[in-house]
């Protein structure tokens, strides 16, 4: 009896589902109520990276062994693309370097040596960064 009823007619839910349809397929629905009094998004400035940077990008030193020292940078923008920056500071610096994930503070690019003055200015160069957001500790 189950299987003769179905055939007989559309069940209700598909008549609800038909009303839906033509109202969502209504090509004139949004050109009704569009009457050119709303206002535009405006555009939103070009980001650059020294705009998004907004947290302070910590330069320090520390010893190793003997005269050996390794230089780290904290803080930077997780946006700015971390491993060209290591890339091109090795290659200015001729030192070697790496990218620590720290859970807590980020990723730490690590430098040999101590680049800390070189580094501050290379992020001003690069304009990652401005000056009042460089902060150099031990010099």
């Amino acid at each position: 009896a189950t299987s003769t009823a179905s055939t007989l007619g559309p069940s209700r839910d598909l008549l609800f589902m038909a009303d839906d349809l033509v109202f969502a397929n209504d090509p004139f629905a949004n050109e009704a109520l569009d009457f050119g009094d709303e206002e535009k998004p405006k555009k939103e400035k070009k980001e650059t990276a020294d705009s998004v940077q907004e947290n302070y990008i910590h330069i320090r030193v520390q010893q190793r062994n003997g005269r050996k020292s390794l230089t780290t940078v904290q803080g930077l923008n997780p946006k700015i693309n971390k491993k060209l920056v290591l890339k091109d500071l090795k290659k200015k610096f001729n030192c070697n370097g790496c990218i620590v994930e720290d859970p807590d503070h980020g990723d730490i690019v690590q430098l040999q040596g101590d680049q800390r003055k070189q580094i501050a200015t290379f992020l001003l160069e690069a304009k990652i960064s401005k000056k009042a957001l460089i902060k150099v500790h031990g010099s």
